[in-house]
Order: structure tokens, then sequence, then C-alpha cells
């Protein structure tokens, strides 16, 4: 394993050497939180509302926690994804530019070298992704605080996975790709439409029957929805905790994308914790399969 670590590590220089790549995953976050407080939260704080019966009366300061928590879910859901791209270009620069062609004739298996574009991947992504966890949660203090420890470790867990589910996605399509330009394509492809296949965007409550069908059999979906229940926990503890009706807080948790359904069954977030990790190892499976039928096939 020490060639596969000395890899990583060169792949990780590369990605901090490169200022340019550095820049736009670092400040792919901060457009994003700007972006989605200004033309977002508007929606979501009518979608919010909308789930409020007239009777009821909620303080101000607990539908802004509401709305910050659900933008910086969405944020955090779509970034862990689609900053892998990004972070994952090491991969193809190096078919770029020919230095594919010395590891070739080097002694490490062509398993180690994908290995190691993986992990640097990982491990960069979690990098950006703990500075857009950090900018959120600063955002959301600022609009209405409702969350405890343990809702901000199951949040990093949250994140930790979706960063593995974009990693092992990000390689498997950057896998056959050869110049920088088919991977900015494909970048571009991603980040304009995860967001809305994963509900970020816009809750999939607000879909129609059928495209909340569909998008019920994609992963990313569920990866959504798990950093939404995690980080609206205590905004729903916060109305229990006033007396709010049980049918309030789960007609909330279905607005929200919380409480989401498949064939009609309610998938409870475990579930959704065991849907994500059993689609990382798929997708890992394909990963490691595409990298062996190659070496065989060379």
């Amino acid at each position: 394993m020490r060639s596969v670590f000395a890899l990583m590590s060169r792949n990780r220089k590369l990605f901090f050497k490169d200022k340019g790549m550095l820049f736009s995953a670092m400040i792919t976050p901060v457009i994003l939180i700007v972006l989605y407080a200004t033309f977002l939260a508007k929606i979501y704080r009518d979608s919010f509302l909308s789930a409020i019966p007239k009777m009821i009366e909620i303080s101000d300061k607990l539908i802004d926690g509401a709305v910050a928590c659900q933008l910086a879910a969405s944020l955090l859901s779509v970034s862990c994804v689609t900053v892998t791209f990004c972070v994952n270009l090491t991969m193809v620069q190096d078919r770029a530019n020919g230095t594919r062609k010395d590891f070739n004739i080097s002694p490490i298996s062509k398993s180690k070298i994908y290995l190691s574009y993986f992990l640097s991947t990982v491990l960069n992504s979690m990098m950006v992704n703990g500075i857009a966890l950090l900018l959120c949660l600063g955002y959301v203090y600022k609009m209405g605080w409702y969350m405890n420890a343990a809702d901000i470790v199951f949040i990093v867990w949250d994140e930790i996975l979706l960063v593995l589910f974009g990693s092992t996605l990000s390689s498997i399509i950057i896998y056959p790709l050869t110049t920088q330009g088919q991977l900015s394509a494909v970048g571009t492809i991603v980040s304009a439409g995860y967001g809305f296949i994963c509900g970020a965007y816009m809750p999939i409550s607000n879909f129609g029957s059928g495209l909340r069908k569909i998008l019920s059999y994609f992963p990313s979906t569920y990866g959504t929805s798990l950093v939404k229940n995690h980080m609206l926990g205590g905004i729903y503890r916060e109305m229990a905790r006033k007396d709010l009706p049980d049918q309030v807080i789960d007609a909330f948790k279905e607005a929200l994308d919380c409480r989401l359904k498949f064939h009609g069954n309610v998938v409870y977030v475990n579930e959704m914790i065991f849907i994500m990790v059993g689609s990382i190892a798929v997708l890992g499976l394909v990963y490691f399969l595409l990298i062996r039928l190659t070496e065989k096939a060379q």
C-alpha cells in the first residue's frame, strides 16, 4: 500500500498546486450558499408556510431557522457530489499530458493507480465540503439555531457518505474521458442537473406523482433527505416542545422531503443510510470491474 499512499499524496499535491482548480473547488460552496439564500430562500419559506395550518402560529425565528436548515442541507447534498467532479480532474490531466504513459510502464498495477485517484478525490472533497459545512452552520446560527451536538455528528456522517457516493460516481463517469474539455462538459451537466434530480433545488413533494415515483429509485434522493432530516431535527424537536400536533409535524416533514415514500411506504432514516451505503458499495464494485476489465484487455 506504500505506492498507493505515495500516488495519493502526489495527486493531492497536484490539486493544491493547480491554483485555478483549487480556487474553483473552494469558491463553489460560497457561490452556492449566496445563490441559494438569494433565490431559493423564498421558495423554501413558501413551502414551509404552506404546510402550516392557519390556526397555528409559529415564531419567525423558527421559520427562519427551518428555511436556513433546508438551504444548508440542499447546498451540502449538492456540493458533496458535484465538487468531486472538479477535484477528480487529476485522472484526466494525467491522460491529457501523457503522464499515464509513464505510469503504464512502471511496475505499479493499474488498480493501485486508480485507487490513489479515488482516495485523493475523497480527501480533497472532504476538505472542501468541510469548509462548506462550517459556512452552512454559521448561516444557520445567524438565522435560527436549534441543533445539538448529535445533529452535527450525524450531519458530518451524512457528508462522508455523500462524498464517498460522489467520488465513486465521478470516478466511473470520468474513467473513459481523455481530455479536459470532455471533463468540463460532464462537470457542467452534472452541476446543472444534479440539484434537480436529488430534490435540492426544489422539494420533491412539489413534483408530480409520476416524477416523484421515478426519483424514488435514485439513491441521491435519499442522500439529500438524509441531510435534511438531521439538519431539521432540532426544528422538529422545537415544534414538539411547543406542543404542535404530530400530524402537523409529519406534514412539515413531507413538505420538506424528510418523510419520503417508496411505493407508498415511508423510508426511515436508517433505511436511507442503508441505501446510501449499498449504493456506494455497488458503484465501488462497478469502478473496480471497469479497472480490471481494461487491465485484461491491455
